[in-house]
């Protein structure tokens, strides 16, 4: 059977994660996560946000939707405006929470976390910090928490899918502070490749400033037919970059899912993140 892999990012992805289809190991039982039923009015502000409330479940720290987003009480009690912008059709979408107060340096931790994920995170910072951003990246000081900290957690598949990791959207002009990473062997595996965790982790920064998933208007185009589906747009529109493509463009940082490969920014996504940050 396929299984298909949520970043996003989370969440992982993280407003994911988290991306791409890949062969489930069938030695691995489905173990499906035990779902907190959501009440019709909570339901009913995420959908006023802009999301789908298909799969949503309560997780620690909010709620998370759309595989890999997290949202906080926070965010479902912010007043709803124009939630996305656009490159391309089925391309890059940014939430109204940005990170603000620019330049600035955000500092990432990894607490508890095997060394590959570290040196993930390393390989992520460099892969930002090389677009010569406002915003720049650098590892924490041993022993401290950075502004964004990567953190574990352990949940196997559930209804073909599994949580690679998940990250949520700015608050206060300030990156969201936390990526989860799933450490269940079905997500990477008992030795992670170190670049397909890198991409994971970019994905779920990518949350973390303020974007969403490039296909939220129909995740096929990344999961296939059983991630089909619209994620929500609150109904308000977007907006087009000048200069980028008015149809889909493969291999985005931000798919809604992986592919279990090396995923990282394609022409348009350095587009976009020029033209925020």
């Amino acid at each position: 059977m396929k299984t298909n892999r949520i970043l996003t990012l989370a969440v992982l992805c993280l407003l994911t994660g988290g991306l791409y289809s890949c062969t489930k190991d069938k030695s691995v039982a489905e173990e499906a996560p035990k779902q907190e039923e959501l009440s019709a009015a909570t339901l009913a502000q995420i959908k006023a946000q802009g999301f789908s409330t298909e799969g949503a479940r309560k997780t620690e720290g909010g709620y998370l939707v759309e595989g890999d987003i997290l949202l906080t009480d926070e965010n479902l009690a912010q007043k709803v405006e124009s939630p996305n912008l656009v490159i391309a059709k089925e391309e890059q979408y940014r939430t109204t929470n940005l990170v603000t107060n620019l330049p600035q340096v955000i500092t990432v931790s990894v607490t508890n976390l095997p060394q590959v994920y570290k040196d993930a995170a390393i390989i992520m910072i460099n892969r930002y910090n090389a677009l010569n951003l406002a915003l720049t990246f650098q590892l924490a000081t041993t022993g401290t928490t950075g502004r964004i900290n990567i953190v574990g957690f352990y949940e196997g598949p559930s209804g073909g899918f599994i949580t690679l990791g998940s990250a949520g959207f700015p608050s206060g002009g300030n990156p969201f502070n936390q990526i989860r990473m799933n450490t269940h062997p079905a997500a990477y595996g008992t030795n992670p490749n170190l670049n397909y965790l890198a991409s994971v982790i970019q994905h779920e920064v990518g949350h973390c400033i303020g974007f969403r998933h490039t296909d939220y208007m129909n995740r096929a185009y990344s999961c296939g037919a059983s991630g089909a589906g619209n994620e929500g747009t609150a109904g308000v529109g977007a907006t087009h970059i000048p200069g980028t493509p008015t149809g889909p463009d493969a291999n985005s940082w931000m798919l809604a899912c992986s592919n279990g490969g090396n995923r990282t920014f394609n022409a348009n996504d350095i587009i976009a993140l020029n033209y925020l940050y």
